[in-house]
């Protein structure tokens, strides 16, 4: 089955309006059936979780649907599945956790690839409790962070390395099996932020050797919310603070009071519109990795007629290099401003946001300080004329007439 990009275009009436969307990285347009969850979802007869009531019933099945739907997204366990407001609070949240048992002559390994958010929690956390912080660098040449520059940082005394999974300035993909597996012979725990690799490939956490993996359902046609996917058995051995009625068990421990119902419930549905897209036919795990296998040679050839698109234009220099990477492509241009060419881009209904997208070491390790560029990322959504749109749209930019200040 062909990947048919004008039926899932059908699905989101925020096209209608004629924009080209690459800002899909910062958050995607969501489609209708997911909308339409979320309004089903406010609008029925809702309570706090239980078994007792009709009310209470639907909210109960509405979590363990969530649940379970992004356990087939990510080849995890359902009961390892956690809610959050986001993925950086998640991520804050059980930094404090598990820094609790951190203390001088610990160290934790972060690199300069990653998003803000897979960096600051882990260095507060360890400067709260005297433990050592250790910074992988990747190749700013190439983009690519190599496993053995992770490993180099390792010791006895590493507690855990944070890693992304795909740059959301650059779209590099790091060897993840590589380096978690360094990490775990160093007795290290792995924490993944999957925030942008989750909405291009298909994800297996197992797989990937994370001991913690975290997404975003609004990166992947969702809802604003986050998701983290543990092993049950680890959660068990660990202990937030919480109030003292709320209950103990895992993984709702780890859940700070009442859930979003009406936004879990527009996360299945986004899971099941990505299904979808392989057809009905299977269980929703191997429609899901058939479905983003469609959607990332989709993806990979839409960049590869940007990357064609813009080789040749003078004074562009395209920043996403590595030999693996998702649809996300950094752009900056000799003597003009990023933001300058984000308004132009804009005015002829193309949205590429310019800035460092809170991957603020990888834009500083790249030598461009905290300004970064242009970005423009691909989504599911994404067609041909997008494509030939920003291609055009770069091209005037820089032929064009400066303006005077």
């Amino acid at each position: 089955m062909s990947f048919d990009v004008a039926a899932v275009r059908a699905h989101f009436p925020a096209l209608q309006a004629g924009v080209a969307h690459f800002d899909g990285p910062g958050g995607s347009q969501t489609p209708d059936v997911v909308a339409q969850a979320v309004a089903a979802t406010l609008t029925s007869p809702i309570a706090n979780r239980g078994r007792v009531t009709a009310a209470e019933r639907a909210a109960d099945d509405v979590v363990l649907a969530a649940r379970q739907a992004v356990a087939d997204l990510t080849g995890g366990v359902p009961g390892g599945v956690v809610f959050g407001r986001s993925a950086t609070a998640l991520t804050y949240e059980f930094s404090r956790v598990l820094a609790a048992g951190w203390g001088p002559g610990d160290e934790v390994v972060v690199t300069r690839l990653d998003h803000d958010a897979n960096v600051r929690p882990w260095v507060q956390a360890a400067a709260a409790r005297g433990a050592a912080v250790r910074w992988a660098d990747f190749d700013p040449a190439t983009g690519e962070l190599d496993p053995a520059t992770v490993g180099a940082l390792l010791s006895p005394r590493t507690r855990l390395v944070a890693v992304t999974g795909a740059s959301n300035l650059i779209g590099t993909r790091p060897d993840l099996p590589a380096i978690t597996a360094l990490a775990h012979a160093a007795g290290a725990l792995t924490w993944v932020d999957g925030v942008h690799l989750t909405a291009h490939v298909p994800v297996d956490v197992a797989a990937l050797g994370a001991d913690f993996f975290t997404c975003s359902p609004y990166k992947f046609l969702g809802p604003h919310c986050g998701c983290l996917v543990v092993s049950p058995d680890l959660l068990g051995t660990l202990h937030p603070d919480k109030l003292a009625p709320s209950t103990d068990a895992v993984p709702e421990r780890f859940e700070l009071g009442t859930l979003p119902y009406e936004l879990l419930a527009g996360t299945t549905a986004a899971v099941d519109f990505l299904a979808g897209i392989a057809g009905p036919e299977g269980d929703r795990r191997g429609r899901l990795a058939a479905a983003l296998a469609q959607v990332e040679e989709h993806e990979d050839r839409l960049r590869e007629r940007i990357e064609d698109g813009v080789r040749a234009l003078p004074g562009l220099t395209l920043w996403s290099r590595a030999a693996r990477r998702t649809p996300t492509l950094l752009f900056t241009f000799d003597g003009r401003d990023a933001a300058d060419a984000y308004r132009f881009l804009a005015e002829r209904g193309v949205n590429a946001p310019a800035g460092n997208f809170y991957a603020l070491e990888a834009s500083r390790h790249l030598g461009l300080g905290d300004t970064g560029g242009l970005r423009a990322g691909l989504a599911p959504y994404s067609d041909e004329s997008d494509v030939d749109r920003l291609v055009a749209g770069l091209t005037a930019f820089l032929t064009a007439p400066r303006r005077s200040a």
